[in-house]
């Protein structure tokens, strides 16, 4: 951790903790009425405000480049802001991305990696598992929720296979917490998508993985009322930077079908 953060990080953490302590070991969920998840939720919306101006400017053939570099440099600072604040709520709350992401202190199950069974080579992006029901969506509210959910969920049976939705390096591969079982990928665009519930994991922390590459079973591992994958879109790889999954699948052109549960 870089030492000018330091002193961020303490004054933080504190307040966040809370909100991880809770959400953690309830089933999977987002920001609502707490005003530290508004403040972590307020963060993810700055953040994606930020990208979708870098984005405008990238395209506008007006824009200076200094103007692109300075909207740049405000989304990653904003994004820096927030990883330091999970980072530290998570050490202490006990998320296991960010204690464990090997699964070597949980002693999680972790399978030797296998061939990429399933891989689809001409594929970029891809959707997470296949024969799927969407079930819960993101932002979805119910009972089995203390809070807003924070992915997509797809009802599979048990041990269907379930894929990294595109190319990039396993940033966590553990246990533990409501989520169970889980992988956590980092893209070459700078997010990560997250896997849960699995029943079992075929991959291993900094392993670099391709689009359609197995990375586990999907099972009912952690906190669920039956077999299913948690699937999610998070700026930092921790918990409490959830973006809307199937919006940023779009965005890759993958099209997710089917009814969702709200």
């Amino acid at each position: 951790m870089r030492r000018d953060h330091r002193t961020r990080i303490a004054r933080h953490g504190a307040v966040l903790l809370a909100v991880l302590l809770v959400a953690l070991t309830a089933a999977p969920a987002g920001a609502d009425a707490d005003p530290y998840r508004d403040e972590a939720a307020r963060a993810v919306r700055a953040h994606e405000a930020a990208r979708t101006r870098v984005d405008r400017l990238r395209h506008d053939e007006a824009a200076h480049p200094e103007q692109v570099r300075d909207a740049e440099r405000r989304r990653k600072a904003i994004r820096s802001e927030l990883w330091d604040m999970l980072w530290a709520a998570g050490r202490r709350g006990g998320d296991p991305v960010a204690v464990d992401p090997s699964g070597r202190a949980g002693n999680c199950r972790i399978g030797t990696p296998q061939s990429p069974s399933g891989l689809d080579r001409d594929a970029t992006w891809r959707a997470p598992t296949r024969g799927y029901r969407l079930s819960a969506s993101y932002a979805a509210r119910g009972r089995h929720w203390p809070h807003r959910h924070t992915g997509q969920d797809f009802a599979v049976p048990a041990g269907t296979p379930v894929y990294a939705v595109g190319p990039g390096t396993v940033r966590a591969s553990t246990c533990g917490d409501g989520f169970g079982n889980q992988v956590v990928v980092r893209h070459r665009d700078g997010y990560f998508t997250h896997y849960a519930h699995l029943a079992r994991i075929f991959v291993r922390k900094g392993q670099r993985v391709s689009a359609g590459q197995r990375v586990g079973l999907a099972g009912a591992t952690g906190n669920v009322t039956g077999p299913h994958l948690h699937f999610e879109v998070r700026i930092t790889p921790y918990f409490g930077s959830a973006v809307p999954p199937l919006t940023w699948l779009r965005r890759k052109e993958v099209q997710v079908e089917g009814a969702m549960v709200r």
